[in-house]
């Protein structure tokens, strides 16, 4: 097949028809927000024809201060006018020797101490190391994870997510993975009203692991997120967390706390795990902690660290100009007290977007902390559900989603079937532009009344 021709200014259709042409089936984003980005700067992204758009995906969350951020693009001059070398394996160099040591003092607290494991660059391989450590530490095999969950595409972090379409075909994922209900606000596992729900939950994973003929062998590891973001920005009771912190220490099963997405003030804490003050034996970090480059780092208590030297690594642990990027990102969010600013701002949208679920009745629940929003679309018309909802519509979801493309408005959607509309701003998005969001949102929405 002959190579579409750059010999003239091409146009969103052009550039994804050369797309198709070049790359895999495997490409996601394009089928849903097709176009060819230009430039970007903040929260706004432009594409090759000129058109602006307001960006609540964020690159997944990993752009926490929007696109090419100052302080961002200044960090990556000095590194590249400083002859320090770009790639180090995980051997130190004074960058990184700061960069550990601002991580070092964010993670302790009054009673443990994390050491960090530099990852290969994803938030996958992280998780990798974290359940391959849990194995070595307890001697035991085991994981429990939570429907609804995600934690990557690799073979052990994919045998852990929830969501079966992107195992369909594969053979061999990690076995001994055992699944059970994650606490949903608006769709309760057992059909129970929310408040009863949370102590069917509770009961149900003690029970679980405790129950000598619950056909499970205890495991190693229990992992999961405080709020599921790809399986639809579903924030875990705080009640809940802290039951299975106590559980997880008095059985002596590792807890394993994915914050890729998560972390780093998207919350209006610096990680969503502190709303409920427990302290996870390993902690995931990745996506924001590189300032918009890839970057991996798994927290671990020291009493646990019993690796011996090179038993997880990977080439590219040693990225320089992520960890450039990524401490200037931290130290934005310090010097700035960005959580605190998140935390109010998340606040003001979610009310906003509340006093909309009141006028578009399609919208069935508003939900997420700080700058991490979910809207489950539902259909209305139809019966009930057993716990009271309405049922869920991915139809519609897709509609909305592609109405806000073009009154230009970039978002996500999660959750069963797609039926979540899923926002993350830059965390620096300011008043006036959550405003923007909100009428390109109104006019999606009225589009599908």
């Amino acid at each position: 097949m002959d190579t579409i021709l750059l010999d003239k200014p091409l146009d969103n259709e052009c550039y994804l028809h050369r797309q198709e042409q070049f790359e895999s089936k495997v490409r996601s984003y394009p089928r849903k927000l097709p176009f060819a980005i230009q430039s970007a700067k903040g929260a706004w992204i432009t594409d090759v024809e000129g058109n602006e758009y307001i960006d609540c995906l964020s690159g997944a969350g990993t752009l926490a201060l929007g696109h090419n951020h100052p302080v961002v693009i200044e960090s990556i001059k000095a590194l590249l006018d400083s002859n320090l070398p770009m790639h180090t394996l995980d051997i130190t160099t004074p960058l990184k020797d700061k960069f550990s040591e601002f991580m070092y003092k964010l993670l302790a607290t009054n009673s443990d101490e994390y050491c960090l494991q530099f990852c290969g660059p994803t938030g996958a391989d992280a998780v990798e190391a974290a359940i391959k450590l849990a194995k070595q530490v307890t001697g035991r095999s085991g994981v429990v994870s939570f429907s609804g969950g995600y934690h990557g595409m690799t073979h052990g972090a994919l045998a852990v997510t929830g969501n079966l379409a992107p195992k369909q075909g594969i053979e061999g994922l990690m076995s001994s993975v055992q699944f059970l209900p994650y606490p949903n606000m608006y769709r309760c596992a057992f059909g129970l009203p929310f408040e009863q729900s949370i102590h069917a939950h509770m009961s149900y994973f003690e029970n679980f692991l405790k129950d000598v003929e619950s056909g499970v062998v205890k495991p190693a590891a229990v992992i999961l997120e405080v709020i599921q973001g790809e399986g639809g920005v579903n924030p875990a009771p705080i009640e809940w967390l802290k039951h299975v912190r106590r559980v997880t220490k008095e059985l002596g099963i590792m807890l394993i706390i994915d914050e890729v997405q998560t972390g780093f003030c998207r919350t209006g804490r610096w990680f969503a795990y502190q709303y409920a003050d427990i302290d996870p034996d390993m902690i995931v970090m990745s996506k924001a902690i590189g300032g918009g480059l890839p970057l991996a780092v798994l927290g671990i208590k020291k009493q646990y660290d019993v690796w011996q030297a090179g038993n997880h690594s990977g080439t590219f642990r040693g990225n320089q100009l992520a960890m450039a990027t990524g401490l200037a990102t931290l130290n934005y969010l310090k010097d700035n007290n960005v959580a605190d600013y998140v935390l109010e701002i998340g606040a003001w949208f979610m009310s906003q977007l509340k006093i909309r679920q009141q006028r578009y009745q399609k919208m069935g629940q508003v939900r997420g902390r700080g700058l991490m929003i979910g809207i489950e679309i539902i259909n209305p018309s139809l019966p009930k559900q057993n716990d009271g909802s309405y049922p869920a519509d991915s139809d519609v979801a897709a509609k909305i989603q592609q109405a806000c493309f073009k009154h230009g408005l970039v978002i996500e959607k999660g959750g069963r079937g797609g039926t979540v509309l899923r926002l993350l701003p830059p965390l620096n998005i300011t008043k006036d532009e959550l405003q923007q969001v909100l009428q390109r949102l109104d006019m999606a929405l009225e589009d599908n009344q």
